[in-house]
């Protein structure tokens, strides 16, 4: 099956980039197996090379990742650069999506890869063996001969990264990042945040006659995201990938949970009755759009109790993430609201996957009945700016 999905990966790859050579080819295979190349010692000097990159870069309609296996896809600069989205964030992928700095140990002969990057050393090899297959059956811009000659020599030197063919470069033009696919759910979602920040920085620069780059430095106050959605739908996920990218502090609506006292036969019949909003609306609301930090007390299911404070850091983005974050009680705190959607049958084997059969029966008779009576009540999902499934 792996085989199979590579070998998908690998023609694409040829139908997008027909200058493949078999230095590309080796290339191809080894960002599939261990992503980025770029070890991050050094994020100052990487983000510096991205910018220069990007600069270099004229915008392009295209796809904006290229997946080349399983785990990740080729970003590219054109594509990002055309839908006008912040180069910081493309960086925050990246960062994130880099692999450890001490996958390769460049200090050993022949540039190997120590234990904990056998992993991926048996996966390039793999990949190695189905190019071959693809090159004999005539499948690719180079033959069979030509990409064993190539091999040869190049495992002669050990497992390494190797650069782009001359020959690829000028017909290509190549400019992209590894980055892990796990992000490119995130697309929608960010052309969303782009042209939030982007009506800011305009208003920002229209009312105080401040330059561009002055109104980016001089926002209002953090931009609010809400994630809505039903149970396993994704939405700690999503919230947790936004955080990366934006640099963001998260308000799980979990911490919210409603204690024991308040849990009345009246309470639990209201239409987002089951989460303290009365807390959240005096420890939360108030400080959201500020530019400071703030912190307020955590309430932890398992003991049924307050267990600690939660502090979110100054930052030009809030996530508030959970059931019930578009409460009315609330009113149109965020800026953008989203709805992590998943179907019964997909949400059912989720819960039961991830929270074992005597919980998932708490969830299937308890709290998704009163999510959906909310969900259906507040009209929550209609309102969403962006449904993600």
């Amino acid at each position: 099956m792996r085989d199979a999905a590579f070998a998908g990966y690998l023609k694409d790859q040829v139908f997008l980039h027909p200058g493949m050579t078999a230095q590309d080819g080796v290339k191809l295979c080894f960002q599939a197996a261990f992503g980025a190349e770029h070890i991050l010692t050094d994020p100052a000097q990487a983000r510096a090379a991205l910018l220069a990159e990007f600069a270099q870069t004229p915008p392009r309609k295209r796809e904006v990742f290229e997946p080349i296996s399983a785990e990740y896809s080729r970003c590219n600069l054109a594509a990002w650069k055309q839908l006008q989205l912040p180069l910081e964030w493309l960086f925050q992928i990246f960062f994130h999506s880099a692999p450890d700095n001490s996958v390769l140990d460049n200090s050993a002969p022949g540039n190997s890869v120590p234990e904990r990057g056998k992993n991926a050393e048996a996966l390039f090899m793999e990949y190695l063996a189905i190019v071959t297959a693809c090159a004999d059956q005539g499948l690719l811009p180079f033959s069979g001969a030509t990409w064993r000659k190539y091999l040869e020599e190049y495992l002669a030197g050990g497992v390494r990264p190797v650069h782009h063919s001359e020959a690829y470069r000028l017909k290509e033009q190549p400019a992209y990042r590894i980055v892990k696919r796990t992000y490119e759910k995130l697309l929608p979602v960010l052309q969303k945040l782009a042209a939030i920040r982007e009506r800011a920085i305009q208003e920002q620069t229209i009312q105080k006659r401040d330059s561009r780059e002055e109104a980016i430095q001089k926002q209002a106050g953090p931009k609010v995201i809400a994630i809505e959605g039903r149970a396993a739908a994704g939405k700690t996920t999503l919230a947790a990938l936004l955080s990366q990218v934006l640099a963001a502090g998260v308000i799980p609506m979990d911490d919210f949970f409603l204690p024991a006292e308040l849990r009345t036969a009246e309470r639990l019949a209201e239409s987002g009755g089951n989460v303290h909003y009365e807390r959240f609306r005096a420890e939360v609301l108030p400080y959201l759009k500020r530019n400071e930090s703030f912190s307020y007390r955590r309430f932890d299911c398992g003991i049924m109790d307050y267990s600690g404070t939660r502090l979110v850091q100054s930052s030009p983005w809030r996530i508030v993430e959970g059931s019930y974050s578009c409460h009315p009680a609330f009113g149109d705190y965020m800026d953008c609201r989203f709805f992590c959607d998943v179907s019964p049958d997909e949400q059912r084997e989720r819960i039961l996957k991830r929270n074992g059969p005597e919980m998932a029966e708490v969830f299937f008779t308890q709290w998704i009945p009163k999510e959906e009576q909310y969900f259906k009540t507040e009209r929550i999902k209609e309102k969403a700016d962006l449904i993600i499934e």
